[in-house]
């Protein structure tokens, strides 16, 4: 009775297999002919039965998918594809992994082409799903899901955003890449040659020269910055906060991380820590003339005039044409002007008193002058015009008043 029941089993596996084979080779009759509608009604039939399907036939089976679905359905036609290589991996017989990888690689470009394309036509909300499906496709290619991310970010869909960005950080991405670039002798131009084999042979045939290395910065400061910005905008800084200082854990010496992190207090009006992370960016990069600005600005906010003029003289050094920082200077120091004006109105009867005061103001403008005339020979706007003016006219310096004169009627009535 077992041998019976035993012998039916297998007569009815038989069957199937037969059916498999049968409805294969009409999915492949239907492809030849380029009726894909009819081979997908096909594929349709044995997908229930996909996972218990006969491994003489799985791979076929496997590769029609992927054909007969192609561009009507790009995401299960790559899913086919990639369950196909990975199948003939396992087993050792590479059947269709030949014929299966370019037409994998040709959908993948298909939906990288058209998510670029809807990224420069500024259809954000398409790009990001066709950057992020690119992704889906091909995994190892992340630079895609960062393209979703900002797509998103760019189509106000935060929330997507943030996820996108969120997995960049869990599979590790950082955006470095490396071009290997070298001088082609017969035009002398700098040249990409994609690899450094490629180069190498290159330079060992003599077709070119002067090999060099390009490594691009790390965007995983901008990834948590956006997250960051992301938070602001759901009102939750507080999060933006916190995940900079975990981003920062990992590599505290990142000055664009710490730039962020000192961002995002300006957002939460908390200057005091705004200031402690400018003074630690200064140690970090000592050189950089706008974190002593910030400082400057700091400092001069709290009401620390010396210590921002300190700051602000030494952004100038550090870049000699820093407008801003000749301004800001000229600010700080005329800012010490309120404190004599106020010693001016309580001695309005004593003339005496009062006339040195007015030579002490004058003093404070005579310093404050260079600076000012610096910060408008470099970026004239009608605040360097308006407070030259004044200066000028309290200073009796008629002749620098007289010329300037016209010109701030002029910028005054546009």
């Amino acid at each position: 009775m077992k041998n019976q029941i035993l012998a039916l089993t297998l007569g009815m596996l038989s069957l199937a297999t037969y059916a498999q084979k049968d409805e294969l080779k009409a999915v492949e009759k239907a492809i030849k002919k380029g009726d894909l509608q009819e081979a997908k009604a096909v594929i349709a039939t044995l997908e229930e039965s996909e996972d218990s399907m006969d491994s003489k036939y799985k791979g076929k089976y496997l590769y029609l998918k992927g054909v007969s679905y192609g561009d009507s359905n790009v995401e299960k036609a790559a899913e086919a594809y990639n369950q196909l290589l990975e199948f003939e991996k396992e087993s050792g017989k590479q059947k269709y992994t030949k014929e299966a990888q370019p037409k994998l690689s040709e959908l993948i470009q298909t939906v990288s082409n058209k998510a670029i394309e809807e990224y420069n036509a500024k259809d954000y909300k398409n790009a990001k799903g066709n950057f992020a499906l690119t992704y889906k496709l091909s995994p190892r290619d992340t630079t895609f899901l960062y393209n979703a991310a900002v797509s998103a970010s760019l189509d106000e869909d935060y929330e997507s955003a943030l996820d996108y960005y969120k997995e960049l950080i869990e599979v590790g991405y950082t955006g470095i890449t490396t071009q290997y670039l070298a001088v082609n002798t017969a035009t002398g131009q700098e040249e990409d040659l994609g690899t450094k084999s490629n180069r190498d042979n290159m330079i060992k045939f003599g077709k070119y020269t002067t090999p060099t290395d390009k490594v691009s910065p790390s965007r995983k400061g901008d990834i948590i910055k956006n997250m960051g910005y992301i938070y602001v905008n759901q009102g939750k800084p507080e999060l933006a906060i916190e995940a900079l200082k975990e981003a920062r854990k990992g590599d505290p010496k990142d000055i664009n991380l710490l730039l962020n992190q000192a961002q995002m207090y300006i957002e939460l009006e908390q200057m005091d820590k705004f200031g402690e992370l400018m003074q630690e960016a200064v140690e970090l990069d000592p050189t950089n003339p706008s974190l002593f600005f910030n400082l400057g600005v700091v400092n001069a906010g709290e009401g620390k005039t010396e210590e921002a003029i300190g700051y602000y003289k030494k952004a100038i050094e550090l870049k000699p044409d820093y407008g801003d920082a000749y301004m800001n200077l000229a600010i700080a120091i005329l800012s010490e002007e309120k404190a004599i004006v106020d010693e001016m109105n309580q001695n309005l009867s004593n003339n005496k008193k009062y006339t040195e005061l007015e030579g002490k103001q004058k003093e404070v403008y005579r310093k404050a002058l260079p600076y000012l005339e610096k910060a408008d020979s470099l970026g004239r706007n009608m605040d360097t015009v308006r407070t030259l003016l004044n200066l000028y006219d309290t200073l009796e310096m008629e002749e620098k008043a007289d010329a300037l004169r016209p010109i701030y009627k002029e910028m005054r009535d546009q």
